[in-house]
């Protein structure tokens, strides 16, 4: 006989196959305790139960924690690797841990049937049958690959953004991983920093939006929701910040910067109900992140109440005695757990000390108590206990499913920002009247693996993408004649150390030796000869932007701009194409050829999307979030700075640095449109208000040009003085409007208190205080359209 789930209680339907196609069911444990409890209630008071009676979530972990030994709640803080480590050749296989209760997550496993293997371990083999966490990292895709985060954020469109998560948490949950360790939401503002590419850039107000639409598209409108996964905000805090970029380094940061810019993205993901958060690898003001009780206890349980459970991130436990916090390993489980670290990922750590210091009677049960529930929670709000297994016949066809091939077009497309496009080189014409033949050149512009970027290519491993050069071939078709060269392989000059890894699916370049790699120039060059035009498709490779790797030039890799100069040599009109994960030195390039298209890393769809914009199928509508830097010695580089004691809009400012203007080449939020508009008649309501009430603003918007378009209106504000010094500009609304050629629309913002408030340093608190404040409204940070108005007492 099949049980029936109930969304409540611990009801296990089964979905494993037995036989052809048949399904075994059974009542776990957890759910016997509770129904039982339930019906003896019930014959005392000689009522049947009513719906409103079911235990909640937390009440069903509490009945759990009741029937489990101290082992068993150890073991539920321990995060099983599901691959060997060669860097913990000791670790008991992760079969083995689960087996005896000693796991209660299992990462690094993405294949459904390993996924349902370690589930039928859990919950046939261990004594409590509680099911698992399986963890993986779905940054932006498990099966259709979108544009990274940072390249999602220039897209300034939340709904999408939440469209995009919602798919990759359906594919996810559809193969068995039921918690993503994402959303990244790590501020950063220095594109050094290789993983600037898994967040939302350099801004705190556009982070916390985008924070909530991730939160909201993998967990849906509460956890528990059916095909979404658990969230994880990462990496708390301050990682972005790391010294010289250099990726795992310290970061020093003041009491002001965490809490009014590193702080803000974390808090909205709270808000929004992430269920989940990861410390981070660094140390922060001299104390490592995964040991910090500001951090995890003060800041994210005392003042924000977070109410989920936090991972470390990988080995982070037993890195607290590298980072020379703890002595050993007995004082790294003893600082991670008090300092507000409920799950050890993948050191071992946890469940090999815990036990000792709760012998020793330096962790009592009650603790261990707080530290598990909410893990358990967890668990039954994601409805593991009702089910477990996943249905492998069906996961085909939600990976397949046409509607996200779709989506992940669309995303492509809204997330591109155009750079540069003199004289109206873009859009291409695909009829051939005007170019016959196209030569499309560059390293990344047949690489599958460089369009899903690092953690996409984890996965993936680059398969089934529409590649530049696929997706201009079949946007032409006969009409053009297309030619390839690829040039010069790139590589990196540090081997990652991700290269080589079980499981890893992404693999550097074969070294080429400097006969072949001239002869792969010369090619390159004499198609472009022998064509009407290229299209140069530049950038990175996968392992050259995201984790470890941090890169001090941001030069392009290689040989790209030797060979970018010899084709812009011939005299043909060039179009560059950006594949990359963070801003790239291009200041030659913004000089001297005709159009500069970034492309990001653009997904399983990216081909066709780029194709679509070049040939101006789709108009081009995103905008930076990132300050694009002229050299990597601007970094790090971002619009929000301090009026200095030469400020840069004083009449007769010169440049700091004496070989390169202190601007960035592209300012924060800007982007160019096959069309133009106009921004024009600022209206405030008021120009005078009492703190705490609210000031109305609107602008009129026009497309001025001669086609459809997208137009992102942006609001800045600067208060005039205070008990501390504030930014020069600092984005406080934005909003993305679409207009036909000539159409015009008022946009409306609202400035109150959430926009007005920051926190002081000399203070120590928040505050709203009376002052003048400027708003400038426009396309970007340097927008001159201005206005001012006054908060009093």
């Amino acid at each position: 006989m099949k049980a029936l789930p109930h969304p409540t209680l611990g009801i296990r339907e089964e979905h494993m196959p037995d036989g052809a196609g048949s399904y075994r069911s059974r009542l776990s444990f957890p759910f016997l305790v509770t129904i039982m409890s339930i019906a003896v209630a019930s014959f005392l008071s000689g009522q049947a139960p009513s719906p409103g009676t079911w235990p909640s979530a937390e009440q069903r972990a509490d009945t759990l924690l009741k029937q489990m030994t101290v082992e068993e709640k150890i073991g539920q803080l321990n995060q099983a690797a599901g691959v060997p480590l060669v860097i913990l050749p000791d670790a008991p296989p992760a079969e083995e841990q689960v087996r005896k209760g000693l796991a209660g997550s299992v990462l690094w496993v993405s294949e459904p049937a390993a996924i349902n293997r370690f589930q039928k371990i859990a919950v046939e083999e261990s004594r409590l049958h509680i099911p698992l966490l399986i963890g993986l990292d779905v940054i932006h895709g498990y099966h259709t690959i979108f544009p990274p985060p940072l390249a999602m954020s220039a897209a300034w469109d939340p709904k999408l953004v939440e469209q995009v998560q919602t798919i990759a948490a359906r594919e996810a949950r559809a193969a068995g991983i039921n918690w993503s360790f994402a959303p990244m939401v790590d501020i950063a503002r220095d594109a050094r920093w290789g993983r600037m590419v898994e967040g939302a850039g350099e801004d705190p107000y556009l982070g916390a939006i985008m924070a909530k639409a991730q939160v909201r598209g993998f967990q849906g409108p509460e956890l528990g929701t059916p095909g979404h996964v658990l969230g994880c905000v990462k990496h708390f805090a301050a990682y972005g910040a790391a010294d010289g970029g250099r990726d795992y380094d310290s970061s020093y940061v003041s009491d002001d910067l965490l809490w009014n810019v590193y702080f803000p993205p974390f808090k909205a993901a709270i808000d929004a109900g992430v269920g989940s958060l990861m410390s981070a690898y660094m140390d922060l003001n001299d104390v490592p992140a995964t040991g910090n009780y500001f951090l995890l206890h003060e800041v994210l349980r005392q003042d924000w109440k977070f109410q989920g459970f936090v991972v470390s991130d990988a080995l982070a436990v037993k890195s607290l005695i590298t980072h020379g916090y703890a002595r050993d390993a007995d004082d790294a489980a003893y600082l991670g757990f008090h300092a507000g670290v409920n799950m050890d990922m993948a050191s071992n750590t946890y469940v090999t000390e815990l036990p000792k210091l709760f012998k020793a009677g330096r962790i009592t049960e009650a603790q261990l108590d707080a530290t598990v529930r909410p893990l358990l929670v967890a668990k039954y709000k994601l409805g593991l206990f009702e089910n477990a297994y996943i249905d492998e016949s069906k996961i085909a066809t939600i990976l397949n499913d046409p509607a996200s091939g779709r989506v992940a077009r669309e995303a492509a497309q809204k997330s591109m920002v155009l750079l540069k496009n003199d004289a109206q080189l873009l859009p291409l014409d695909k009829s051939g009247k005007k170019y016959s033949s196209i030569a499309v050149i560059g390293p990344v512009a047949d690489s599958g693996p460089a369009q899903v970027g690092f953690w996409g290519g984890m996965i993936t491993g680059g398969d089934g993408v529409v590649t530049v050069i696929a997706g201009i071939k079949q946007k032409v078709g006969p009409s053009v004649r297309i030619e390839y060269a690829k040039g010069p392989g790139i590589r990196r000059e540090i081997p990652s150390v991700f290269d080589g890894l079980p499981g890893i699916k992404l693999h550097d370049e074969p070294a080429q030796s400097a006969a072949d790699a001239q002869s792969a120039f010369d090619e390159a060059v004499a198609t472009a000869k022998r064509c009407d035009m290229a299209v140069m498709v530049l950038g990175e490779g996968p392992l050259m932007a995201g984790e470890a790797a941090s890169n001090s030039s941001l030069r392009l890799a290689g040989r790209q701009q030797e060979l970018l100069e010899a084709v812009v040599a011939t005299d043909k009109p060039v179009v560059l194409v950006l594949i990359n994960g963070r801003p790239v030195n291009i200041s030659w390039a913004a000089e001297h050829v005709g159009s500069i298209l970034e492309a990001w890393e653009p997904g399983t769809q990216g081909g066709n999307a780029v194709a679509d914009l070049l040939f101006g199928d789709a108009n081009p509508g995103g905008k930076l979030t990132v300050s694009w830097p002229r050299s990597a010695g601007q970094e790090p580089l971002y619009y929000a700075h301090m009026i200095t004691h030469a400020p840069e809009t004083a009449p007769d400012f010169k440049s700091r640095y004496q070989d390169v203007k202190t601007s960035p080449l592209y300012s924060f939020g800007y982007g160019l449109s096959y069309t133009t508009f106009a921004v024009s008649n600022l209206q405030l309501d008021r120009s005078r208000a009492k703190v705490g009430e609210n000031i109305g603003a609107s602008v009129e918007v026009q497309n001025t040009g001669s086609r459809a378009g997208d137009e992102v209106v942006q609001v800045y504000i600067h208060q005039q003085s205070g008990s501390a010094s504030r930014p020069v500009r600092q984005l406080k609304g934005f909003e993305k409007v679409s207009l036909a050629q000539g159409e015009k629309k008022t946009v409306h913002f609202t400035l109150g208190k959430d926009e007005l408030t920051y926190w002081s340093p000399s203070v120590r608190n928040w505050v709203l205080e009376p002052a003048v404040f400027d708003v400038w409204v426009g396309d970007d940070s340097t927008a001159t359209l201005h206005g001012s108005f006054e908060v009093t007492q």
